[in-house]
């Protein structure tokens, strides 16, 4: 992995991400918040544990307690994914494998190269977005496309 493909994926989540909370926050708010029993329960409460661990290992990667949050997920989520992106426009190649330590949420030690935590956070968010679309759709909403290739194509 490059610098370059680092900025591109955390861009690539950010937009999915957003995209996401933007159809799902158009939702009645019961449907926000109904219990699915999938994942983290429901739609809403799925978005924030994607959000949650965003913030987690941006602390992480800075160095720097973790924030709580503080505002409604439609303000916060863009302020974590705009620290991430200006977080990764300063990241160079060399700095890619360079190995962070920090604790699980039980607080055991782990080391991670830092180019793993970044593929990491977005293979994560990928993951419980295709689970919140699946909720979408049991609840009879189109959730919009968020795949890569998508994202590619508005970029050009």
């Amino acid at each position: 992995m490059t610098a370059e493909e680092a900025r591109r994926h955390i861009a690539y989540s950010t937009w999915a991400s957003l995209r996401l909370l933007d159809a799902v926050l158009k939702l009645p708010a019961e449907q926000q918040t109904r219990d699915l029993n999938c994942s983290h329960k429901g739609v809403l409460e799925t978005l924030n544990h994607i959000l949650m661990a965003d913030r987690v290992w941006l602390s992480r990667v800075q160095g720097v307690a973790p924030e709580m949050p503080s505002e409604s997920i439609e303000a916060e989520w863009p302020r974590v994914q705009q620290r991430w992106e200006e977080w990764a426009s300063w990241l160079t190649d060399a700095d890619l494998p360079r190995v962070i330590e920090y604790k699980d949420m039980k607080g055991d030690a782990h080391q991670s190269a830092l180019c793993d935590i970044v593929m990491h956070v977005v293979n994560h968010a990928t993951l419980h977005r295709g689970q919140v679309m699946a909720m979408m759709r049991q609840l009879g909403a189109a959730p919009p496309p968020t795949d890569l290739i998508f994202y590619y194509r508005e970029q050009k």
